[in-house]
């Protein structure tokens, strides 16, 4: 049976609330009363100064290197600045073209161009992960403060949290739909017992706004309502049970009242059947291998020792202030855990042509339980030490980056410094030198990295995010069938090579005629004193940090097929 003495809400709202029998609520508003007298914690004023200093802390890394080795940063980033117009680029207007469209995947696009017209586009990419990451934490200590009826200094502990695996890919619009989702809870929560229409009104703005980031993030919206609507059934049931001078509500005004939470969603499948997105919903693939996996990007950014030691820290805490009856769980908390634990098991790796779809939710399951949580540090000294402790993880983990990123981003600043051998409005292919390569933790710089092509030279590159359905951006037909369209893996050099030697090979593959459809070869993933594999038909012209660019010798392929 449920606890009702953590039900949420301040006593005033609970002794006015309209949904709850009115002869629950002075004894849930004594509950809730005698609970907060009971929780001497850090004041307001100290958890908002904590906050700001923790956001800086945490931003360092973000401030310092204008270009984050995200995975797919560098590829989004090149869509944001077609996007904001490319300073009025005539070679970007050649090869792309914007079609708007409603895909649940858009909320970077809708939010960084804006900021780009101000500044420019990798500072307006800085300020979105900036603002993602406020996103998440105010959203975690928004959900916190309407559970327990005050703010607690808990919730800051998910700082060191914000760098974890999904985000370390660039999944950005999801990353992003994690602290919408999160305030969208807090607000649920707050209004749950004010005026229906207010609450469903709010609610399917949340809904649509969720749409817009990642339908992923809309569904831990849903999952979140239903664990919250459940325990407060629970809730309801019990405290009636436990108390005979409490009139029954009716089963059906409850379930009634159950099911309206649902309406906010109605319009999400028509919209989504209107949407190109519906078109991928072939692509699904259950897999159960990786689950735990998942679970270990919620702690793990580059260093399984650092991850370890981070754990380590909080286990130990969270021991000792269970020990000491100082940390408490919202009933809330083990009901969503129970149903995200199920979800997460049913999930499967790929829906909707989008991978790692499952392993993305433990890390929002994991801010969402934190924000369950609640400690009672009563003690001067234990605030002190537990804003030590705080800060001390933090810094693990920002440091942990820090150096990862300032190796990682010499392999940035090579590639950028590569682009300028490239001439304004060429065509690039990308290729690998090592066809396993990609996975690695030290890959990621470089997967998506020759976009930045993109952006300072306005030219066409065959890996851009244009797949219909997932991008908005798209390549004009008379270059469109020059680019990869499906989001896959880009071809290996020896692919390339076997290609033009053997004419007998057939292929449908964006690159079967890449010698005359373009200018350049990026090579990612070599070693050093890499060979050019066909000098030839390649021209080394600049040697990289793992990569190599080449320019393509059209006038000797024209040579060679004249003879």
């Amino acid at each position: 049976m449920l606890d009702v003495r953590h039900m949420i809400n301040t006593s005033r709202a609970v002794a006015d609330s309209p949904l709850m029998p009115s002869a629950i609520a002075p004894a849930m508003t004594r509950t809730a009363a005698g609970d907060a007298a009971q929780f001497v914690d850090f004041s307001s004023k100290q958890i908002a100064i904590l906050f700001v200093v923790l956001t800086g802390i945490t931003s360092i890394p973000i401030v310092l290197y204008p270009w984050p080795p995200l995975a797919d940063y560098m590829n989004h980033l090149a869509r944001m600045y077609i996007i904001g117009g490319g300073g009025g680029d005539a070679d970007l207007a050649r090869f792309y073209e914007i079609n708007w469209q409603l895909i649940p995947n858009l909320m970077m696009d809708l939010l960084v161009p804006p900021l780009e017209r101000l500044t420019n586009v990798y500072v307006a990419g800085q300020a979105y992960i900036a603002m993602s990451f406020v996103l998440i934490m105010s959203g975690t200590l928004a959900l916190n403060r309407q559970l327990y009826g005050r703010w607690s200094v808990l919730p800051l502990i998910a700082f060191p949290l914000l760098y974890n695996k999904v985000f370390l890919i660039g999944t950005l619009n999801y990353v992003f739909g994690i602290g919408l989702c999160l305030w969208a809870l807090a607000v649920w929560v707050q209004l749950r017992d004010r005026s229906v229409m207010l609450r469903l009104g709010i609610s399917t703005v949340f809904v649509l706004a969720l749409f817009l980031c990642h339908l992923f993030a809309l569904g831990l919206y849903g999952l979140g309502l239903l664990a919250y609507e459940l325990y407060r059934l629970a809730a309801i049931h019990a405290q009636q049970a436990r108390s005979a001078e409490i009139p029954q509500r009716p089963s059906s005004s409850l379930l009634i009242d159950f099911l309206a939470t649902g309406l906010p969603f109605l319009p999400v499948l028509p919209l989504l059947m209107m949407s190109p997105t519906w078109g991928l919903r072939g692509s699904f693939m259950w897999e159960f291998s990786g689950k735990l996996e998942g679970i270990a990007f919620v702690v793990e950014a580059y260093s399984p020792a650092a991850a370890f030691v981070l754990t380590g820290i909080v286990t130990f805490a969270a021991g000792w202030a269970v020990r000491q009856q100082a940390l408490k769980f919202h009933p809330f908390g083990y009901v969503l855990m129970a149903l995200g634990g199920l979800a997460y098991l049913a999930m499967p790796r790929i829906v909707f042509d989008t991978y790692m779809s499952d392993q993305r939710m433990p890390i929002a399951l994991a801010f969402m339980a934190i924000a369950c949580a609640h400690i009672n540090v009563h003690h001067p000294q234990v605030r002190r030490g537990f804003a030590t402790v705080l800060v001390l993880l933090l810094a693990i983990r920002v440091f942990e980056v820090e150096t990862v990123w300032a190796e990682q981003s010499r392999v940035t600043t090579s590639f950028r410094e590569s682009t300028r051998h490239i001439a304004r409005g060429a065509k690039v292919l990308v290729a690998y030198g090592d066809a396993q390569a990609g996975e690695e933790t030290r890959d990621l710089p470089l997967v998506h990295a020759a976009s930045l092509a993109v952006i300072e030279r306005s030219a066409l590159v065959a890996t851009n995010f244009t797949v219909p359905g997932k991008q908005v951006l798209r390549v004009r037909a008379e270059y469109r069938d020059q680019v990869d369209t499906s989001d896959g893996t880009p071809p290996s050099i020896e692919e390339l090579i076997e290609a033009v030697e053997d004419e007998s090979i057939v292929m449908s593959a964006y690159w079967k005629q890449w010698t005359t459809d373009f200018d350049y070869l990026y090579v990612l993933f070599t070693e050093r004193d890499y060979e050019n594999p066909d000098p030839a038909l390649l021209t080394t012209i600049y040697e990289g940090r793992r990569f190599v660019l080449y320019r393509i010798n059209r006038s000797q392929l024209e040579a060679t097929a004249g003879n």
